[in-house]
């Protein structure tokens, strides 16, 4: 497909121990559900963002109180666990935690969660939002299949893929459904599934559906090609631009599998993908390269350069490469960001004056 977005573009996303340092902001459970707190904190977010890093563009509705019904400034998929039977932890300074259930059988219920208190008590945070303003913004994220069927089953599901596979395909089949239908019903009210899985998506003119597949990471090749391929590739055909939300150091180990879905619009590169690899597997795909939130602390802004220079040189088009680091925490120097976004900028400018977009 033709994409519309943005040249370059380039995100951060800051770990709740660098906002409960800096913006003494707590992550408790009213954060993400007291329709007040929800519009206050994301207000306040943009309000400290501009403030900082405002000359990189950061911040713009420092000064709106915006319905957004999820925390888009984080990343942590939460809710589809607990609404299939796990339990959560509200902590101040990190995401919410989720206590694996470690059922003895997988064997997912496709209406149960709907049902579910935590459903519930989103449903409550959605109608009170709405009623206040008039309309919602943002998501939340939505997690994925493989992430929220190890928080139900443990471990053992790597069994279960060898020992009972119809049953694992049958759980994921219903797993993806429970997903589908959460993620669809609050694009339909927002316009947007994924922001709140990775923010670059922000800068596509149509939503970005992001599966996040962190946990692929722990599976051959194979067994993603049996049992997730099949529910990316029906997924890539019904929403698209679709994406992949690959967070692990291996992305180029699935690059031949990836290419098997349809339409792969969008990967997420965790640290230490080989680039140039899935590029050539994937010579069509917006790569979204992702920097090392740890490793970053202890960089220099002018390693943190090369190292951008380096990865964008190896993905090739600047039409479909991104660069993000996700989950940066208290430690990181404001310098250290400062650089993300003005090697970026630096390498915008070339491809600016040759396409004639670069200001006279």
């Amino acid at each position: 497909m033709t994409f519309d977005n943005d040249m370059l573009p380039v995100e951060i996303v800051l770990h709740p121990s660098w906002w409960h340092a800096h913006a003494g902001i707590s992550f408790d459970e009213d954060f993400f559900y007291h329709p007040a707190r929800r519009v206050e904190s994301e207000r306040r977010m943009e309000a400290v963002l501009y403030e900082r890093f405002g000359r990189y563009g950061l911040g713009a509705d420092r000064d709106r109180d915006l319905p957004v019904i999820g925390a888009v400034h984080n990343a942590a998929g939460y809710l589809l666990s607990e609404m299939l039977g796990c339990e959560v932890r509200y902590r101040a300074d990190a995401p919410p935690d989720i206590i694996p259930a470690n059922r003895d059988r997988l064997d997912v219920d496709a209406d149960a969660p709907f049902r579910s208190a935590a459903f519930k008590r989103y449903e409550r945070l959605r109608d009170a939002l709405k009623t206040r303003h008039g309309y919602l913004l943002g998501d939340i994220n939505w997690s994925g299949v493989l992430n929220i069927a190890l928080d139900l089953r443990g471990q053992e599901l790597f069994l279960d893929m060898a020992d009972a596979p119809e049953q694992v395909t049958s759980a994921f089949r219903n797993i993806a459904t429970v997903i589908e239908r959460f993620a669809a019903g609050i694009e339909a009210e927002t316009g947007t599934s994924s922001i709140s899985v990775n923010r670059t998506v922000r800068h596509f003119r149509r939503p970005v559906w992001l599966h996040s597949e962190c946990s692929n990471t722990m599976i051959s090749a194979d067994d993603y090609e049996r049992f997730l391929l099949p529910i990316d590739a029906a997924w890539s055909r019904r929403h698209r631009p679709f994406g992949i939300h690959h967070c692990g150091k291996d992305p180029h180990r699935f690059a031949a599998s990836y290419a098997k879905v349809p339409h792969l619009d969008f990967l997420d590169v965790g640290w230490g993908g080989d680039i140039a690899e899935l590029r050539k597997h994937l010579p069509k795909t917006f790569l979204n390269l992702r920097l090392d939130p740890v490793s970053i602390t202890q960089m220099t802004p002018d390693e943190i350069r090369a190292t951008i220079i380096r990865m964008v040189g190896q993905s090739g088009n600047p039409w479909l490469t991104g660069v993000c680091c996700i989950n940066m925490d208290h430690t990181v120097s404001d310098a250290q960001i400062a650089a993300i976004f003005e090697t970026v900028g630096e390498l915008r400018q070339p491809f600016k004056t040759k396409s004639g977009l670069a200001p006279k």
